[in-house]
């Protein structure tokens, strides 16, 4: 009998980690589709649109505004998004890194520029 619970032990404890990793992977919000942005910056508000395209925990897509549109990687870790957009401008490359929590059809965050950390939002397009 001993020897029947030692052999199902490694099948209980795989059987459990499965079922956590399921759960967390149901866990994690939903976000591919169209986003409407908008952030403080230097000049006043600025409005841009995010396309997110989901893989589970990756994400991808493009933000486009005034200054043209530009590709981004990130992901998301239950209701935490991050990711991080290059642009080119006339001074060289820049690293924006964008953090927030989703909430429904909103997100709310951060963002981190060379001039230092603006606080941004999103609303899922209908």
């Amino acid at each position: 009998m001993k020897r029947t619970a030692i052999c199902l032990a490694p099948l209980f404890a795989f059987a459990l980690v499965s079922v956590m990793g399921a759960q967390r992977a149901a866990d994690t919000s939903k976000v591919a589709g169209s986003w409407e942005m908008t952030s403080e910056g230097p000049q006043g508000t600025v409005a841009q649109t995010i396309t997110i395209e989901q893989d589970g925990s990756k994400i991808k897509g493009t933000i486009k505004g005034a200054r043209g549109e530009a590709p981004f990687d990130g992901a998301i870790d239950g209701n935490k998004i991050s990711f991080t957009v290059k642009r080119q401008t006339p001074n060289g490359e820049i690293t924006i890194e964008y953090s927030g929590t989703v909430e429904d059809d909103s997100i709310k965050g951060t963002m981190k520029t060379p001039r230092g950390e603006r606080p941004w939002t999103a609303k899922r397009s209908k």
